[in-house]
Formats: structure tokens, C-alpha cells, sequence
């Protein structure tokens, strides 16, 4: 998925240490090439690179941590501070204490086992303690036996977070003794030092300061540090967390020093959070089955309030804020919950009850705890292990049914608000399928909206196109069920440097916002969206580029709502199809054209097509390539979390004022590794 800003300026990643060259070992010489893939004549032994250790991670830490921005610097101290939490839940340790100092370094200590520091017994001479801070795929959570569960389980969280510092330093007290080993950038400065006797102290100690040849600017933020240690504390009501920070980084949201223990757990979490809040139901549906850090272990906290509802999950204490399939477990109970109560009471309108009705309000906090979990992405935003959702329907089930029993008349209130969030929805969706037809006749014009047959606005997608050829093809190539065509003619308004005058002057802008009929700015209203997604569909070239930027800088200013709500995405058209025989590719670039040739049609002579655009493009390939829902990439347009930041960067880069995006050019020239021209 892109995020808006990703598609006006280089990403942080570009400015990453510059390769160093394998030096290859003297072969004999490869034979010629044929002549249908010449410009690859120096694909040789020379050119294929050997990375060792921690490299892989320096030369591309998106893969590793999702990237290189704010976001993805506070992920290393969720790794570490996650170590730290797995000892605690296996019941090794008991206190964690996080420091953070105004010279920039933090640090996690924890009175856990302490990382093993004797030789490694496949590595002779080398220490445990330096294999698993300079190796990937090295640790202690691979065969169950040192932990349970784990938040961890791929070995390479505090490798990755050694390979991004510049400075780190890993203490040990194992037996009472101390040990030691620093690192810069993921080499270590020396072996293993054993400081000397201790006494009273065991734990794992890491110091570290994020490398800025990797993070740039980014720094930590002393308030976000402070509440992701909070939250830590509330997963598991056995360990205490200690804060410190210098002074100088104190303010009324941080102290300097503050001791977290939450023995209430996720119902004090949620207690908190929504302390204030009106409630549909007074009381917080909250329970436990199962020993923290045991297979299968739950911990809920649900509410009903009047505000805008949350769901905050976790698996093994790791927060997965893109949900997962243990979300879906709780969706499941509460619904089946609520649908049984209502049939033992006799209500039939519950029937037309769904998920979203039940938690279109719901405030929750889930936790669970899994046996060697499966995310998406090594960032572990979304669980994806399919046994979670049985784990958490199963442990709702009973103690929802029992909560709602004993609560008659709290359960009806509820039932009764949910009944009216149903009524609602199926009221909307009328309305929408008789605006749906009125904004058809409207726009039944040459050249303009060719809509799709259903009336429902989820599911149906708006291809937005630039002129009546490419129109034409995509309106052959489309499902027309649920595939609406807008062709444009020519690029469309600039609306960050135009006037209001001009923006409501704009064919283009009318036919576009009548289409989608859900209005602008604060007449913005999302339950009128006549389609789920608006995919902008331009050609695969600078043009096609500069006219998706045109659209996107559109949407932003006019309906920010739409990209928040996942409604904007961006098609992604071949610019060329590639066949020798029966085989057949598509490249989305010349540098893709180049590694398929290379790749799949080494020692052939393939076929090349380079499509000119859209209109270009026979109706076939473009459905198969860009259109078919089963076949197609879409990238999703989202705005990044600073709002404000991200209106500043469209206004500098899409404004009126040339000189900013001068300033631009000459800031960012350095980044430019390969221009196409």
C-alpha cells in the first residue's frame, strides 16, 4: 500500500549505505550472450553480490521493520522491550526497566534469565550471547522449549535492531557475573568481556542509539516511548514496569520516573480509556481463560459507548494494529452472542443483525496468546494464524452468553441499540440504491459515466481514466456488474494552487463529484459513496504519473474522508508484455523488462511490445493485467499519520509557488539513483 506522500518524494530507504561489490572468485569465462538480450552481456559471476551477517538488513530495513520513518524507529525498541515481555510471561522475570536519555540512547533491563553467553556448541569459540545479536534467525523461540509463546519467533528482533544502531551495548548477569559486548552498526568491538562479580542482579541489559545514517532526522519521541511501555504493563498483570527519563525530556504528558502494574489487566486499560465516555451499557464485559503465556491463553475487555469506537488487540503482548484473525474470533462471539440472546427473548428483528452493527460503538482491548503465531509481515501488524479465531469464539462464547443472562435488562438496552445501527444500515442502503439510479440519469452522457449494473455501493469499483480512448478500452475490459468507467478529458484541475472559482468552475471536477455522489470538504458524507473503491487508472508513463498526482492532490484537498476511509487506490497498468512461444509477462518498467529478460527469457528471443497507453492497449491484456479482481495490483492511497505534515508536503510539492518545488529538486537530486528519460 502507498501512502500519498510516498508518490511526490523519495523514500527514506533511498539514501541507504552504497553497495560494496562481491569481489568475485576466477571462473572461466561465460559464453556470449544471444543477441535478443545483449544489454545483459555483463550479467556475470562479478554481478551476483553475497550479503553476510547483518547486512541485509542495513542495505534494506524496510523488509525488515517496515522502513525508515518514525514509525519504524520506534519498532526497535518494540522488539527489545517484547524480549524483555516474553521472560516476564514465562515467568522468569518479574520487573522491566526502560530508561530513555536526552543523548538519544534507550534502554530496555529486565531480571529475566539473561541471554546465554558460553560458547555455542555449533560455533566453537564463538559465544551464545554474540551469535544472537549478530545472526539472523538466531534465539531461543524456535522449538518451544525455552518459551510457550512468544512475541518473537523469527530470531531476528534484536539482530535487527544491532544492524540499525550505531551504538549498542548488551549486558548479561548470568550466575552472578557480569558480562559485556559492544557493537557499532552490527559488528561487534571486541569479544565477550567478563566485567566481574555481581551480586543480587540477573537480566539482560540492552543500551542502544538508533543509526541516523539509516533513520535520517527521525528520533524518538519521548511521549509515544512512555506509552508504549504503559500499554506493556496492562498485557500482563504479573510484571512491573519501571520509566525514567532524563528531566530535561519530562513534560505534563511524561515524568521523569513513573512504575506501571496493572494487576485488573485490559478491563483497567479500557477503563481508562474511555473513563468519561456516556456508555450504551454501564458494565465492561471483561474475563481470562487460560495462563498468560500458555497456548491459547485470552484476555478481553469490551464496552458499548456513545463515542467513536476502537479495537486494540494483541498476540503474545505484540500489538497487531491492523487486526487479524483473533479480531475476528471476537466479531464472531459477540454477534452469535447477541443473535442467541435475542432468539431466547423472542426477538426476530435480530435476525438482520451483523458484525458491524454490534461494533460500530464497541470500545475492546483483546489479548491472546498463540503457539508460534503467523503475521503478515515481519512488522507483525495482523495475525493471520487461522486457529486464532476459534481460540477467542471459543473463550467468549460461554462468558458472553452468561453476561447477557444475568444482565437482562443491560443486554436488551444493548439488543435494542444494535436492532437500530441494522435498521439504519438497510435505511442508508435503500437510499443509496435510489441516488445511485438518479446520479446514472444524470451523468448518461457521450463520453462520461458508463456505471455498473448493481445498485449496492459495496463491491462496486469507478475506474477514473484519462480520455475517451482509454475509455474505450476499459469499458471492454471491465465487469460490468460491478465496474463503473469515468473517462476525463485531459488533465484535470490543479486544485492546490487554483482558486474556489475555478475548482467549481471544472466540467471535470462536476462530472467526477457527481459521480461518486458524497459531496466535498464538510459536506462530506461517507454512507453516500456510490462505489467501495476509486481506482485511478492512468498510463504507465510520466504522464500517466503526473495525471494520478493531479487526481490524488484532488481527493486530498476535496475529500480527504475517502482516502481515510480505504476507498482511493491506484491501478497498476504493464508498459510492457513480453512473449516467446507460450510464455507471457508483463513488465511494469524498463528496469523490470530488463530482469524478466535476463530472468525468464534468458537465451531467448522474445517478442516486446511496449503499450503507448491505455487506448493502446488491446482490451484483453488490459483486463488481465490491471482490471480482472483476480489477476490485478492495486496500491491503496493513505495518508500518513501527521495529517498536517502531509498537507504541508502536497502544498509544497502541488502549490503555486515553483520555488518550493525547486528547493525540492535541489534538496533531494542526491537520492535519484536511476532516471529514466
Amino acid at each position: 500500500m502507498a501512502a500519498i506522500e510516498d508518490l511526490f518524494g523519495p523514500d527514506g530507504e533511498d539514501a541507504a549505505p552504497q553497495r560494496t561489490p562481491a569481489t568475485p572468485t576466477p571462473k572461466t569465462p561465460a559464453a556470449s550472450p544471444p543477441p535478443s538480450v545483449a544489454h545483459a552481456a555483463s550479467y556475470s559471476a562479478a554481478d551476483i553480490e553475497v550479503l553476510e551477517g547483518l547486512e541485509p538488513v542495513r542495505r534494506r530495513p524496510g523488509m525488515y521493520i517496515g522502513g525508515t520513518d518514525a514509525n519504524a524507529l520506534h519498532h526497535l525498541f518494540a522488539e527489545v522491550i517484547d524480549n524483555s515481555m516474553d521472560e516476564a510471561i514465562a515467568g522468569h522475570a518479574s520487573r522491566i526497566e526502560v530508561h530513555f536519555g536526552e543523548d538519544g540512547f534507550l534502554t530496555v533491563t529486565d531480571n529475566g534469565r539473561g541471554i546465554p553467553v558460553e560458547n555455542h556448541p555449533k560455533f566453537p569459540g564463538v559465544s551464545t550471547l554474540e551469535i544472537v545479536m549478530t545472526r539472523l534467525h538466531a534465539g531461543g523461540k524456535f522449538d518451544g522449549k525455552a518459551y510457550e509463546t512468544s512475541g518473537g519467533l523469527h530470531g531476528v528482533g534484536v539482530s535487527v535492531v544491532n544492524a540499525l544502531s550505531d551504538s549498542l551495548i548488551t549486558e548479561v548477569a548470568r550466575d552472578q557475573m557480569l558480562y559485556r559486548i559492544a557493537f557499532s552498526r552490527g559488528k561487534p568491538l571486541g569479544a565477550v568481556e567478563t566485567v566481574g562479580k555481581v551480586q543480587n542482579r540477573r537480566g539482560t541489559t540492552q543500551r542502544f542509539h538508533p543509526d541516523p545514517e539509516i533513520f535520517g532526522e527521525h528520533k524518538f519521541s519521548a511521549a509515544r516511548l512512555f506509552k508504549m511501555t504503559r500499554s506493556k504493563a496492562y498485557l500482563f498483570g504479573g510484571v512491573e514496569i519501571r520509566w525514567t527519563c532524563d528531566e530535561s525530556l519530562a513534560s505534563a504528558d511524561v515524568p521523569a520516573k513513573a512504575t506501571f502494574h496493572f494487576p485488573g489487566g485490559l478491563r483497567d486499560f479500557l477503563g481508562n480509556r474511555i473513563e468519561g465516555e456516556p456508555r450504551i451499557t454501564e458494565d465492561i464485559f471483561s474475563g481470562t481463560i487460560g495462563k498468560p503465556g500458555t497456548h491459547g491463553a485470552v484476555e478481553w475487555a469490551v464496552a458499548w459507548c456513545l463515542g467513536d469506537g476502537f479495537v486494540n488487540s494483541y498476540c503474545n503482548t505484540v500489538p497487531t494494529g491492523d487486526g487479524g484473525t483473533h479480531e475476528q474470533g471476537l466479531r464472531v462471539a459477540l454477534l452469535r452472542g447477541l443473535r442467541n440472546y435475542a432468539e431466547l427473548s423472542g426477538n426476530k428483528r435480530a435476525a438482520q443483525l451483523t458484525a458491524e452493527d454490534v461494533l460500530v460503538q464497541c470500545s475492546a482491548m483483546l489479548s491472546v496468546f498463540v503457539r508460534e503465531p503467523e503475521f503478515v509481515g515481519q512488522t507483525k501488524d495482523k495475525l493471520s494464524s487461522p486457529e486464532a479465531t476459534r481460540i477467542v469464539d471459543a473463550a467468549l462464547r460461554d462468558p458472553f452468553d452468561h453476561w447477557l443472562a444475568t444482565s437482562p435488562n443491560q443486554a436488551s438496552k444493548l439488543l435494542d441499540w444494535a436492532i437500530e445501527r441494522a435498521e439504519e444500515r438497510l435505511r442508508r442502503k435503500k437510499e443509496k440504491e435510489v441516488d445511485r439510479q438518479s446520479a446514472t440519469r444524470k451523468l448518461r452522457l457521450p463520453g462520461k459515466l458508463a456505471d455498473c449494473t448493481q445498485s449496492a455501493a459495496q463491491g462496486a469499483e469507478i475506474f477514473i481514466v484519462e480520455g475517451d480512448s482509454a475509455g474505450g478500452s476499459a469499458k471492454q475490459a471491465r465487469d460490468r456488474k460491478s465496474q463503473a468507467i469515468l473517462p476525463l478529458r485531459g488533465k484535470i484541475l490543479n486544485v492546490a494552487g487554483a482558486t474556489r472559482d475555478k475548482v467549481q468552475a471544472s466540467q471535470a471536477i462536476a462530472d467526477l463529484t457527481q459521480a461518486l455522489g458524497c459531496g466535498t470538504r464538510d459536506r462530506y458524507r461517507e454512507d453516500e459513496l456510490r462505489y467501495d473503491k476509486v481506482i485511478l487508472m492512468t498510463d504507465a508513463d510520466v504522464d500517466g504519473a503526473h495525471i494520478a498526482s493531479l487526481l490524488m492532490t484532488f481527493f486530498f484537498q476535496e475529500m480527504p474522508k475517502l482516502i481515510e476511509g480505504g476507498h482511493l487506490y491506484l491501478a497498476m497498468p504493464p508498459l510492457f508484455r513480453i512473449s516467446a512461444g507460450p510464455k507471457v509477462a508483463y513488465a511494469m518498467n524498463d528496469a523490470h523488462r530488463d530482469q524478466l529478460l535476463a530472468d525468464e527469457f534468458k537465451g531467448k528471443k522474445p517478442d516486446i511490445t511496449r503499450f503507448k497507453g491505455l487506448g493502446e492497449m488491446p482490451y484483453v491484456h488490459l483486463r488481465e493485467t490491471t482490471m480482472d479482481k483476480k489477476s490485478r495490483t492495486l496500491l491503496q492511497v493513505r495518508i500518513r499519520d501527521d495529517f498536517e505534515e502531509t498537507r504541508l508536503s502536497v502544498d509544497r510539492l502541488m502549490g503555486n509557488r515553483p520555488e518550493a518545488r525547486f528547493d525540492f529538486i535541489q534538496e533531494n537530486a542526491a537520492f535519484v539513483t536511476d532516471l529514466d528519460i
